[in-house]
């Protein structure tokens, strides 16, 4: 099978299975880095907060570099295998030495300790994100198979989140004698023994399409000129900017949320992984719209449900964990759907930028695309906190009541309205569907039998 002849049936559950898997460990990666290791590394590592602040910032700041060149790279070099395995397979003994230096540390360690092995921990994992995205998108070239591949490996991504927080939950019950030692340790546990038996078994199990043996290379501003004039990569960057925005608003609100305004303190954890279990019982009902009236339009119609019903978060009694609860699981619909959707339009647009381009570059865009919502979520952290403050409220307390904790409770109803809206616009006439996708396809496919008669028949000389 060439490499422009990607195949266009349904593939097997178990296939599915099989690829998806790594998105477990990847995720079990990202969730430890944001809430658990700062605290860790500050408190337990005796390194303070500033220190982990500034360790911490760079090393999201170095995705902005590593990101698009990790995607370049995937485009650039393949190997006997295809363009992304070999990817996959390198990140492992790379992954699995920086987490257990990261995740199991001997004290005392210094700052240059930390920030060289997250340093090595980020490579690794932006190399096993971007090319398990970019396969992902050329398993298959049709446009609905593309969402249900998405699905798989969103829901895969989506049972890691629960399965890694599961393990401080057990952690506390055994009552561990240094806890956060030991949380923090089993996570890296759990990571390095997962991750080369999921990564084994997706590049034993499914194959991927042989790599073109020999493709001029891009001049840079051609490179770039095809981007930057690519309306639909345009917007798609732009709703995904805004989806990750409102992701790490909420985030970094949900502790004083549903502590201060809710009053479920101590029910905080579960209505998070019931929040996560929103997002994975939404997936295949977003698809099965997606599949009648189009992803995009499926998009458009999930962020006009997330623009009006978050209002119903104010009529939250406090108190009450139940209809905290049943808020949470609906709020969930967000989750699934970005992420699935998203990723699968962004497989649409390259096709587009294949079409061009003559260069099929998945791996840049699908950097790209986990580029905007990692900028997204560092925007919206400092945005969040400084509107807060301008608003009077003060975590430390002397903002907890009153019109410091309104002030809060609009604020997190707030941001995934705005961001919600404005991603209606954005979509609203997005210019790739079904019916387009297809007609690019079929250029694409015409492109490919003319270079292979003209490798048969070469013109005379």
């Amino acid at each position: 099978m060439s490499e422009k002849s990607a195949p266009s049936g349904r593939l097997s559950w178990a296939r599915l299975l099989a690829f998806s898997g790594p998105a477990i460990p990847i995720a079990a990666v990202g969730l430890p880095i944001s809430v658990y290791l700062p605290h860790f590394y500050a408190e337990e590592m005796g390194l303070g907060l500033a220190a982990v602040g500034t360790v911490f910032f760079f090393a999201r700041m170095w995705d902005v570099v590593t990101d698009p060149l990790m995607g370049v790279l995937s485009d650039r070099f393949p190997s006997r295998w295809g363009r992304r395995r070999h990817w996959l397979v390198l990140c492992v003994p790379l992954m699995m030495l920086s987490a257990y230096m990261v995740f199991i540390p001997s004290a005392p360690v210094s700052s240059f300790y930390l920030v060289f092995w997250m340093f090595f921990l980020y490579i690794g994992y932006t190399m096993l994100t971007i090319s398990h995205l970019a396969w992902a998108a050329e398993l298959s070239d049709d446009y609905n198979e593309r969402s249900r591949i998405q699905g798989y490996r969103e829901a895969f991504a989506l049972v890691g989140v629960p399965l890694v927080l599961a393990i401080p939950v057990v952690i506390e019950r055994f009552s561990a004698a240094n806890m956060e030692s030991a949380r923090v340790n089993s996570m890296g546990w759990f990571i390095i023994l997962l991750l080369p038996l999921a990564v084994l078994l997706n590049v034993w199990l499914v194959h991927e399409r042989p790599a073109r043996k020999s493709v001029k290379s891009i001049p840079v501003r051609e490179a770039l000129r095809a981007l930057t004039r690519n309306v639909p990569l345009r917007r798609l960057l732009a709703a995904d900017l805004l989806s990750g925005f409102a992701g790490a608003g909420l985030g970094s609100l949900y502790l004083y949320e549903s502590d201060l305004v809710w009053g479920v303190k101590d029910a905080q954890s579960l209505l998070l992984l019931l929040y996560f279990f929103g997002g994975l019982l939404f997936i295949p009902v977003v698809l099965a719209f997606s599949y009648r009236i189009g992803k995009h339009r499926t998009v458009v119609g999930a962020a006009l449900f997330n623009t009006f019903f978050p209002a119903v978060i104010f009529l939250i009694p406090h108190g009450n964990v139940v209809v905290a609860a049943i808020v949470l699981l609906f709020l969930g619909l967000n989750v699934g759907t970005t992420a699935t959707l998203y990723r699968s339009i962004m497989a649409d647009v390259s096709d587009l930028d294949e079409l061009e381009t003559g260069h099929r570059r998945s791996g840049l865009f699908y950097s790209l695309l986990t580029l905007t919502q990692k900028v997204g979520g560092a925007i919206a952290v400092g945005v969040v906190f400084w509107t807060l403050a301008a608003l009077g409220f003060n975590p430390d307390g002397a903002g907890t009541s009153g019109e410091g904790v309104e002030a809060l409770s609009y604020v997190f109803v707030a941001i995934p309205v705005i961001c919600n809206a404005l991603v209606v616009l954005v979509m609203w006439r997005f210019p790739i569907g079904l019916e387009e996708q297809r007609a690019l396809r079929a250029k694409l496919d015409e492109r490919v039998v003319e270079e292979m008669e003209s490798e048969q028949h070469p013109p005379f000389e």
